[in-house]
């Protein structure tokens, strides 16, 4: 009888550690899949570098319609930047705060680059970053398992199929 009641009272003990843990703001245990934090950090790197391309262009294009878009993209990847930032606080996920080789790459040589021959090659990797970005969105929204992640994925692919419009019809121009 004294055994049961000391393993129930260590059971007890143990769920109702792991129960506050959880709930901790600070002891929060990361509750996010792979999957899920995979494309977490994939949409902030991406975001990242949507952010300091769009401000490349406002200065190193020369088509109106490829400055424009480069302050859109800005605009609307800061604000989406800053909701992944909520989220990951609440998910107690650390976000990269730097660029990856690939993105870091894409900036470097697109920094050595002005004028039109800037304007088709930004626009030309704009129309392919943004339908990636689509079909990553996509699968999230479809078959993420946090449903805060799902949310932020189906919240988000209205705008980033607005971008690609906007960056077809953008290439079309400077082409």
């Amino acid at each position: 009888m004294k055994v049961q009641i000391l393993s129930g009272i260590a059971v007890f003990a143990l769920v109702g550690v792991g129960a506050f843990a959880q709930n901790s703001p600070t002891g929060a245990a990361n509750r996010l899949t792979g999957s899920d934090q995979t494309f977490m950090n994939k949409a902030a790197e991406g975001g990242m570098a949507e952010v300091q391309l769009g401000k490349l262009a406002e200065t190193h294009a020369s088509s109106d319609a490829v400055k424009n878009f480069g302050k859109r993209m800005v605009t609307d990847h800061s604000k989406a930047n800053d909701q992944l930032k909520s989220l990951a606080a609440q998910e107690n996920v650390t976000l990269p705060a730097n660029l990856n080789s690939k993105d870091q790459a894409a900036l470097d040589r697109l920094s050595r680059l002005n004028g039109a021959e800037f304007d088709r090659a930004y626009m030309k990797d704009m129309v392919r970053d943004h339908r990636t970005d689509i079909a990553e969105f996509q699968r999230e929204a479809d078959h993420g398992t946090d449903p805060n992640m799902k949310q932020f994925a189906s919240s988000t692919l209205p705008t980033l199929q607005e971008h690609l419009r906007l960056a077809q019809d953008a290439d079309k121009q400077v082409k």
